[in-house]
């Protein structure tokens, strides 16, 4: 299908962008890679009346190790992937960017278009909050810093304001005994996770000192797991621990049945892919 008429901006700044997103409210869309709104604009379930495409704005690639991790939001999957320094601080990024898409996606596709969309099968969400991620975002108020917790509000909904714009994803390096894992079952056409789980883990000695889990595929969007995470805390990490945790995955979220698996089956793999991330990061933080 050919999507309706809409006017067309290319700024080159962040001030620009937020500027005509103030001028145009409601009927501007942002563009970055474009691999979720263009399809939905030729399948007729978005039109916007103005299309500010941002990828001219050379600020917002690139990735910073400066004590914490900055990556810009424009940054591709494919250079998250070839960054060498990445490679070393947060080796589990790359991890989960081999299994999004395929390579044109991942040449195209940006950190920060994954985010902003908030697609509840995407993998960077379930990432972002089992590092601990804070989302830098501008708008006519100036900058302000979202905790990932505290991003995703439902399907394809997220705490940035109409007027804003998703500028940089912040991470905290992994150092000794911190250990991180992105596993899942991915549709087999798409690659979008059916279900998906990224684990975070941190020993003192022996035992788990902290422990973020998220999950994305199973609901209305990504969502940490509290219960699991708490069950982990002083704990050995063994066997017998890993099991007893993974089985409160899932408690309390409202999973999700569809074409591709139904809700209880999306349920039960909550649970297996909770113990395999947990399992990867725990032996990762052994070293």
């Amino acid at each position: 299908m050919i999507p309706s008429a809409f006017e067309y901006h290319a700024p080159t700044s962040v001030a620009e962008a937020i500027s005509l997103l103030g001028q145009h409210g409601d009927e501007a869309k942002i563009l970055a890679g474009g691999h979720s709104l263009l399809p939905a604009m030729k399948l007729g379930l978005a039109a916007p009346g103005v299309l500010i495409d941002i990828t001219k704005i050379a600020e917002l690639r690139g990735v910073v190790i400066n004590g914490n991790v900055n990556i810009g939001s424009l940054t591709t999957w494919a250079a998250i992937a070839q960054h060498e320094g990445l490679r070393r601080v947060l080796p589990v990024l790359g991890e989960a960017v081999s299994q999004i898409g395929d390579l044109q996606v991942r040449n195209r596709g940006t950190l920060g278009g994954a985010l902003a969309h908030a697609d509840p099968a995407a993998d960077a969400p379930a990432l972002t909050l089992a590092l601990d991620a804070a989302i830098r975002v501008h708008g006519p108020k100036g900058e302000r810093t979202i905790a990932a917790v505290d991003f995703f509000t439902d399907m394809l909904s997220t705490a940035l304001e109409p007027d804003e714009l998703l500028t940089a994803i912040i991470f905290r390096p992994l150092g000794a005994g911190e250990g991180a894992a992105y596993v899942k079952f991915p549709h087999p056409a798409t690659r979008y996770a059916i279900v998906g789980v990224a684990a975070y883990i941190k020993l003192n000695g022996t035992h788990v000192s902290a422990c973020r889990i998220g999950v994305t595929g199973a609901g209305a969007k990504a969502e940490r797991q509290n219960d699991v995470e708490q069950a982990m805390l002083g704990g050995d990490g063994g066997d017998e621990a890993l099991a007893t945790a993974s089985l409160r995955a899932g408690e309390g979220m409202d999973i999700l049945g569809d074409i591709h698996a139904s809700e209880d089956y999306r349920r039960a793999m909550v649970k297996v892919y909770t113990k395999r991330a947990l399992a990867a990061a725990v032996a990762r933080a052994r070293g």
